[in-house]
């Protein structure tokens, strides 16, 4: 029987006990060596966390969880507890080859957000989703009627907002993130040792020092969505040496006009790859629209292409960081 008690700002409080089932999806070693441990065995619990606006008790080690983005399924399956995933949504693009193999057997429910009924019928006990919007009634519901149900929850604080919103985002939050999901998830060694990784590599960048100023422009062609001042964006940005050249925006991302981008003329213009809105596509709008030919950095072509699943909070943003240094040494030589 795995109890979990989740606490919301509202006051609602719930005790469910569930019957679980171990699921039967195979995983292999993942780049943290250490495998997580076998959740019945482990004296972690229970523990209890602030996530977002709620408090989060977990009485054990969650078995069968849905992940919701991939920041929250590359974390798992880092993690070495790709077996207890039992659904994953949304996912933002392929794996790194680095998980392809541990995440090769994945339960896909859906590419966007799934509604309540597939993810209940996963009978999941535990939710780690990369978005607050992930918990709405249209989506895989409220964090309250989730816990009434007995399933527990955990949104990427990165991507919390309000007072609990990280302001700015820095490495040293999304390690935590890292740390946090190792006590849940109970899988504390293997956590350990990827934020010992990833600090080494983060320790290891050396960020450009020509001073280009860049856009982080993510989608949208008549409004476009661009990186803000206290996002992922504006830290994978800072990490390489780059000045954004909305680094005054208050916020993760924002819309703004192309005006405004134009009267600032970045040097260099980092695109976001997804499949819904490929780089390849911002580029050809780029170079087409006369208002936008005039960029310094549509003249010379000087683009940083990144994966969409490596620029939001999560374990990919060292890799990130060290891809756009990369990438400015071969446009500058």
């Amino acid at each position: 029987m795995n109890r979990i008690i989740v606490r919301t700002a509202g006051g609602v409080t719930a005790l469910v006990a569930a019957s679980l089932l171990l699921s039967g999806c195979a995983a292999t070693v993942t780049p943290a060596a250490t495998p997580a441990k076998t959740p019945a065995t482990s004296a972690n619990y229970p523990l209890t966390v602030l996530n977002c606006e709620s408090t989060v008790t977990v009485t054990s080690a969650p078995e069968r969880i849905v992940s919701i983005k991939s920041s929250a399924t590359e974390l798992l399956l880092a993690l070495g507890v790709g077996d207890r995933i039992v659904g994953s949504a949304f996912l933002d693009g392929p794996l790194p080859k680095s998980l392809a193999t541990a995440g090769a057997d994945l339960n896909v429910i859906s590419d966007f957000l799934p509604g309540q009924e597939a993810v209940l019928g996963l009978n999941p006990d535990f939710i780690y989703g990369g978005w607050e919007s992930n918990f709405s009634a249209d989506g895989v519901g409220e964090r309250a009627a989730l816990e009434a149900l007995g399933v527990g929850s955990y949104v990427s604080p990165a991507a919390c907002k309000g007072e609990r919103m990280p302001d700015p985002l820095t490495f040293p939050t999304v390690f935590s993130e890292i740390e946090e999901a190792g006590k849940i998830f109970d899988a504390q060694p293997a956590a350990d040792e990827l934020v010992r990784s990833l600090e080494s590599d983060l320790a290891g960048l050396v960020p450009s020092t020509d001073g280009a100023t860049a856009l982080w422009y993510s989608s949208g062609t008549t409004t476009p969505y661009v990186g803000a001042g206290i996002g992922s964006p504006a830290m994978i940005m800072e990490a390489a040496g780059l000045t954004n050249i909305f680094a005054d925006v208050s916020d993760t991302w924002t819309s703004v006009g192309w005006e405004s981008i134009i009267e600032a003329n970045p040097g260099i213009i980092v695109l976001v790859d997804a499949s819904w809105n490929t780089a390849a596509a911002k580029i050809a709008h780029l170079e087409s629209d006369p208002a936008t030919q005039v960029l310094d950095a549509v003249k010379n072509q000087r683009y940083i292409i990144l994966p969409f699943a490596s620029t939001e909070a999560g374990l990919r943003n060292v890799e990130a960081a060290a891809s756009t240094i990369a990438q400015l040494a071969a446009l500058n030589e």
